[in-house]
């Protein structure tokens, strides 16, 4: 049994969204800026942070939970 042939004159991709998507390829959004410094965010980011705020954020955790825990 044969494959019917497709029209090649029918549009499949409405022309709007074909040129979003080029767009958006061509050139990609910049990564936002950290809160704390304006550096790029880090892409794991969740809270708006750069890699060096969030590891001094997360350092600055530890010492704190490391110091209530020595004062009981």
């Amino acid at each position: 049994m044969k494959k019917k042939a497709v029209p090649t004159s029918d549009v499949i991709i409405d022309p709007e969204i074909r040129r979003k998507a080029r767009r958006m390829i061509e050139k990609p959004a910049p990564p936002a800026q950290c809160v704390i410094c304006g550096s790029p965010c880090a892409p794991t980011s969740t809270e708006g942070l750069c890699w060096v705020c969030r590891r001094l954020k997360i350092s600055a955790w530890r010492d704190s939970d490391t110091q209530a825990a020595s004062q009981e």
